[in-house]
């Protein structure tokens, strides 16, 4: 194994400063005694205190919770569904679906907002319905399931084609054998799917802007709101907050990978010593 350069060392060094080192201190003033952005005056939590006590900010946030796991359930058993189908469609005809499965993944937000937007507006003139939770909460659910889609294809290539009919040959009914076989197998890739796409919904803000209308806000279009103003400390403190929500599911998700892993690679192993006997 090569050994890293010092000049690389001090590079990488300077991009993780460069990256966290404003996320630092945004943490550290949301604790600030004063509103001062450049003064530390002392410690305190009055502005966790006043941001728990902002009904705008705890309406936004019933609204983001709201949304997020209704369109992280959703986007769960219809991404889940969708990959199911694509592992088993001719390979002519998943390659080419696949691909523009990751258009949206790849795609700018501004652009999947804008045309959500137009879409939402001419639905709305013809139907008579405005622009709100509803028109939110699709959105959601639209632009979380290709990531859906995305974790849970790779537990299907690792899936043993057998074990379906294995199970039925066993007794199983075909949902008996979907059930307890297949789901339990490709599980690991499912909670993934739903916890990435829990942490897009409660990280989004250019999609939710566009279709959210104007009598809903999540989160995101709350701290914007607030920064149209002077910034208030509750920014700093709101922000603190949801980044340590976004780290903890982050942090859930790698260890989820590290032991998922770790067991396939013990298993790995096992096969391995008992092929050799």
């Amino acid at each position: 194994m090569r050994k890293s350069s010092p000049l690389g060392k001090i590079l990488l060094g300077l991009t993780f400063l460069f990256l966290y080192l404003p996320i630092f201190v945004l943490i550290v003033f949301s604790f600030n005694s004063t509103k001062s952005r450049t003064i530390w005056t002392g410690f305190t939590f009055d502005w966790y205190i006043k941001l728990i006590g902002d009904e705008a900010v705890l309406n936004s946030l019933y609204v983001t919770l709201a949304v997020s796991v209704i369109a992280a359930a959703v986007a769960t058993i219809v991404g889940t569904f969708a990959a199911i189908g694509f592992f088993n469609m001719r390979r002519k005809w998943r390659g080419p679906l696949l691909t523009i499965n990751n258009i949206p993944v790849i795609n700018a937000d501004i652009i999947t907002g804008v045309s959500m937007c137009l879409l939402f507006v001419f639905t709305a003139k013809l139907l008579g319905f405005k622009l709100g939770f509803g028109t939110l909460l699709i959105a959601h659910i639209t632009f979380n399931i290709p990531y859906v889609i995305l974790s849970v294809m790779p537990k299907l290539y690792q899936l043993d084609k057998n074990l379906f009919e294995a199970a039925q040959d066993l007794g199983c009914t075909w949902i008996q054998a979907f059930v307890k076989v297949i789901i339990p197998e490709i599980s690991p890739g499912i909670v993934n799917g739903m916890i990435i796409a829990f942490t897009m919904s409660i990280d989004d803000f250019v999609i939710s802007y566009f279709t959210a209308g104007s009598q809903v806000q999540t989160l995101s279009m709350t701290i914007f709101a607030m920064t149209r103003k002077r910034i208030s400390p509750e920014i700093n403190a709101l922000s603190t907050l949801l980044f340590g929500t976004v780290l903890i599911l982050l942090l859930i998700i790698n260890v989820r990978e590290l032991r998922q892993e770790k067991a396939r690679k013990l298993q790995n192993s096992k096969i391995k010593v008992q092929e050799d006997l």
